[in-house]
């Protein structure tokens, strides 16, 4: 397997990226390395005490570095909507936006301030909204947009007749679905772009299994101490560092390469952890029809309409 590392990112000055979830962990490494690579960076997220502490990390990493916060709440439609406002306000185009925020499998079923549950609603439809939002910067920018997949699309399912799981909720075919959703996004987006003339770059990545708070945040919430144990020491066992984990997105963001609708992974064993290369696509996720009339779901729900 050929290594690919942060020194292989090509220079990166002059262009805007926006990341989501960017305040830690699989985030926060992105930024790191695109901030490094001579990126101004937004770091996109909902907790500016957070939003502080990684600049500073940014800062002290790479001194000079072009990097700030931005508040934004991809649980709620009207937090969207007021950030791509004062991005379009700004008037900077956007060159990367890489859509990486995200929870995993809470044990019981919650729902965002619109009403989704919590998991399609945070990882799926608030990045949809957010992208259609900012299609006039990314246009004008000729973006590469990544979305942050998972290995976890392998078992996912579009569940038409109750995409917010109002009956039967069970937390991980839920975040199966959010992120096959994720993924049929990316390929959908790169069909619209191409067909359409937006002059995007629609690409997906996943990070494989990468030790970030995911866990806290997500299954180990609630759980007693020994499963919390045993939960980690998998983790750690199988997996490999979120700075590794991110490896897969930069690649995505920044590969000169790269072709619209690919998809990047580790390039270990079940691509669970490994040097960043292409990543294996489930038949389902290239489902033009499903992608479609999800898609057509989407801007209902959302009330986004891409141009």
């Amino acid at each position: 397997m050929t290594t690919w590392t942060t020194s292989d990112i090509p220079d990166q000055s002059g262009k805007l990226a926006v990341i989501t979830g960017a305040t830690g962990g699989l985030g926060l490494d992105t930024a790191l390395g695109l901030a490094g690579a001579g990126a101004e960076v937004v770091l996109a997220g909902r907790n500016p005490a957070k939003g502080q502490a990684a600049e500073g990390v940014i800062r002290q990493r790479h001194s000079g570095a072009k990097v700030r916060f931005e508040t934004v709440d991809l649980a709620r439609l009207e937090s969207i909507a007021d950030f791509a406002e004062r991005m379009r306000s700004a008037g900077q185009p956007i060159n990367i936006l890489v859509n990486n925020a995200g929870l995993m499998a809470p044990p019981k079923r919650q729902i965002t301030a619109d009403g989704f549950e919590l998991q399609f609603g945070t990882n799926y439809l608030g990045h949809f909204a957010l992208t259609g939002r900012l299609v006039p910067l990314l246009k004008e920018g000729r973006a590469r947009v990544v979305e942050l997949s998972s290995i976890a699309h392998r078992s996912g399912q579009i569940h038409f007749d109750d995409l917010n799981f109002e009956r039967g909720y069970k937390p991980f075919p839920v975040y199966g679905q959010s992120k096959l959703a994720m993924l049929m996004f990316a390929v959908e987006l790169d069909r619209r772009s191409k067909a359409e003339g937006w002059g995007l770059t629609s690409v997906a990545a996943h990070p494989g299994f990468a030790r970030t708070d995911l866990v806290d945040n997500g299954p180990a919430v609630g759980a007693n101490a020994f499963m919390i144990s045993a939960i980690k020491l998998m983790v750690r066992m199988i997996g490999h560092s979120s700075a590794a984990g991110a490896l897969p997105t930069l690649m995505a963001a920044t590969l000169p390469s790269a072709k619209g609708g690919q998809y990047f992974g580790p390039q270990g064993r079940m691509e669970f952890k490994g040097p960043p290369g292409p990543g294996k696509i489930e038949p389902r996720a290239l489902d033009a029809d499903v992608a479609s009339k999800l898609w057509n779901v989407s801007e209902d729900l959302t009330r986004v309409t891409f141009p």
